[in-house]
């Protein structure tokens, strides 16, 4: 039955055309298949041309006078042309500091810009699916937890978890902080008497999800590390004897398998003995390493990885999606469940489908979310896992001959990599060994074919490499050591012994 309007007042006749007045104004919004198709060919060329050049362009470029054209364009203003916008994109953003889907990309932990998670992102944007609740949403919510249900079948926890994909680790950090909160049922009064122990190499994040979740007065115990820069099992113990004979509530232990600083795995298994014999919550910061136990010839190195109470991963590194791709796992789905409950009048449709499953915002704090598993989900399915396997064996492999070569050149370099980081610093300048390697890197960014980083290693200045985009070859590497050995002689000249 149609509806048919009755006779309207001139209030009601003024206020339909208004509407019809905005409907034609707000129309620009929704671009016909035209301007679509010209839109989606301009940005398609565009980013056609940045993937295919990437090898004629630096890793890195300190000039960033360019960004400053940004703020002649403030939102607001008048509009601009497509192809005016992609060059302002190209001037301002993608060609000032680091250009991260480099293959030269050597510092921090890269991260990845599969052009299928690409694509996926695309599909879920342009679809526009909610993956909050599975109400609205049953078919994202349902890859989004076949993917985590992955995870956490990868990294060997049992049945009976929960997690979610999350925008990186540190949400997925304060999210497994706050679980384990509830878990040990700990309140404000709690806090002064709950220790929680780490060795130095911890992540920061842990730091700020730990103050976020209200527990930054807990007691922050240090435990020494062994020549690997792995946590000593043996003073973990001891340390939590000791904490207990003094009164205090031992709590938290924040295990790492793969400290960005050097990349060492922390002993998991005897951790986990350790944690469930003194009823302690484990958790395992595996964001950069985690993926790695795809790998046959470092997996026992991850052994007890799923004994961990929670889990951290970031398929952005070692699965090389594109950033903003975390993921949390917590093995008692009830702790993560009752740390994010939460609910409205206005939801109540919802509880009914939830009986089929858990939903992302039900284990998360957030609500509004972007379907993020379609960007794990695709590529996954496209490739297989044999492509990801390859690539990160022979990053483990590149970071291992990078190691060998730069000891060669001369350089004092940190233990044989566990995973696909290196450390090393040139101590045979004489005078400040710290200055010199500053100086030293300065001319590796200078030159900028190569970007690499630094860190300090026992409050010494070290230079620092990480092989994790997918793109770093053999050949890229090859040129990071002539770089380097470029840059080399270039510092010795200006600081001469």
């Amino acid at each position: 039955m149609n509806f048919t309007p009755p006779s309207e007042s001139s209030g009601l006749q003024q206020q339909r055309a208004r509407i019809r007045e905005l409907e034609a104004a707000s129309r620009e919004l929704d671009l016909g298949s035209a301007r679509r198709s010209s839109l989606h060919a301009a940005v398609h060329s565009y980013a056609e041309s940045v993937l295919s050049g990437l090898g004629d362009r630096p890793a890195y470029q300190a000039d960033r006078s360019a960004v400053a054209r940004l703020r002649a364009h403030p939102p607001g203003g008048p509009p601009l042309p497509a192809q005016r916008i992609i060059d302002l994109l190209e001037e301002s953003v993608v060609r000032p500091g680091l250009l991260p889907s480099h293959p030269g990309h050597l510092a921090y932990i890269p991260g990845g810009g599969l052009y299928a998670s690409a694509l996926g992102d695309y599909l879920a944007a342009v679809t526009n699916e909610y993956a909050g609740v599975r109400f609205t949403g049953p078919g994202a919510v349902e890859i989004e937890n076949i993917v985590v249900d992955w995870m956490a079948d990868l990294v060997g926890m049992p049945p009976g978890n929960a997690g979610t994909l999350t925008s990186g680790g540190s949400l997925a950090s304060l999210i497994a902080v706050v679980s384990a909160r509830e878990a040990a049922g700990l309140r404000a009064a709690d806090y002064e008497k709950a220790v929680v122990y780490s060795t130095e190499h911890v992540h920061h994040c842990l730091y700020r999800a730990l103050r976020i979740a209200g527990t930054e007065d807990a007691t922050h115990r240090e435990i020494p590390m062994d020549q690997s820069g792995r946590m000593r099992t043996d003073q973990l113990a001891r340390q939590v004897a000791q904490d207990r004979t003094a009164g205090l509530r031992p709590w938290l232990v924040l295990a790492t398998a793969g400290t960005v600083d050097i990349g060492a795995v922390d002993p998991l298994d005897e951790l986990a003995d350790i944690a469930a014999q003194e009823d302690l919550w484990l958790h395992a910061d595996a964001a950069y390493g985690g993926f790695f136990t795809l790998v046959d010839s470092v997996r026992p190195m991850f052994r007890g990885l799923g004994r961990a109470d929670s889990v951290v991963l970031d398929p952005h590194k070692g699965l090389f999606l594109p950033y903003g791709t975390g993921a949390v796992l917590v093995r008692d789905r009830a702790a993560i469940t009752r740390a994010h409950r939460s609910g409205g009048a206005y939801l109540q449709d919802v509880a009914i489908a939830e009986q089929t499953g858990p939903s992302p915002a039900a284990v998360s704090p957030e609500l509004s979310r972007h379907f993020r598993g379609l960007r794990l989900w695709m590529p996954l399915m496209l490739h297989g896992l044999d492509p990801f396997r390859a690539c990160l064996e022979e990053k483990l492999h590149l970071a291992r001959y990078f190691h060998t070569r730069v000891s060669e050149m001369g350089f004092e370099t940190g233990p044989p990599p566990q995973l696909s980081v290196v450390t090393y610093r040139w101590t045979a300048a004489g005078g400040d060994p710290d200055a010199f390697n500053r100086a030293l890197l300065d001319e590796v960014l200078r030159d900028g074919r190569v970007f690499l980083s630094s860190t300090l290693i026992e409050g010494r200045f070290t230079l620092r490499m990480a092989v994790l985009a997918f793109r770093t070859r053999l050949a890229t590497i090859d040129l990071a050591l002539d770089v380097l050995a470029g840059a080399l002689e270039r510092t010795q000249a200006r600081h001469p012994h």
